[in-house]
């Protein structure tokens, strides 16, 4: 009997067994194996990248319109609002020229006043028009600040401002008026006492110098 019909049939099975393999990737070489992953992570990285370009660009767009939005409302509505910055002066001026304890129909109209001045800045803050008043001892700023006179001071350090002499107001981070300031000289504020100076001489004591 010949073993040819035998060897015909292993050799069939061997055949459809590597054909399965190599569909399943099953005869290939150990480094072969990993290729499809590492193109698997190549490509998820690459998008992942991708991803984030757009994410920034998309970020830097919106900086720049909400930039543009302001730039474009504050174009609209700074004139009109250096118009009104006039109104409110007249107001703080008349504030501080008003009794500081009136009765009557002058507590009133101080009142009248106060309630006047509160709505309009309200008003200007709702816009985006906001007052700059730095109180005594804020540090000087050249964006915000107009130095009108320099000083020294025993309270505030130098640099510093000590009193606010008109109020200023920006629109959207952007100076319409500078608040005119006094500012403390260089070498100002309250000097630390000196503890030699003060110190009593000690008595009954001399030095010898011979010794």
């Amino acid at each position: 009997m010949s073993d040819k019909p035998l060897n015909d049939e292993v050799n069939a099975v061997d055949a459809d067994m590597a054909e399965t393999n190599a569909e399943h990737g099953l005869d290939a070489h150990p480094s072969d194996d990993l290729a499809p992953l590492d193109a698997v992570i190549a490509e998820r990285d690459e998008w992942k990248d991708r991803a984030l370009r757009v994410a920034a660009e998309m970020e830097n767009l919106k900086r720049r319109s909400e930039t543009q939005q302001n730039d474009a409302r504050a174009f609209a509505i700074q004139r009109f609002a250096k118009d009104l910055l006039g109104v409110a002066d007249n107001l703080e001026r008349a504030l501080m020229a008003a009794p500081k304890e009136a009765e009557g129909a002058t507590a009133g109209l101080v009142t009248g006043l106060e309630l006047t001045q509160k709505a309009l800045l309200q008003a200007f803050d709702a816009n985006g028009l906001k007052r700059v008043a730095p109180e005594a001892g804020e540090a000087f700023n050249p964006h915000l600040h107009q130095a009108m006179m320099e000083q020294p001071s025993e309270t505030v350090p130098g640099g510093s401002v000590i009193q606010t002499m008109q109020s200023g107001f920006e629109l959207f981070g952007r100076t319409v008026r500078p608040a005119m300031v006094v500012v403390a000289a260089k070498g100002s504020g309250a000097q630390a006492p000196n503890p030699y100076s003060a110190a009593p001489a000690a008595e009954n004591h001399t030095f010898d110098g011979k010794a």
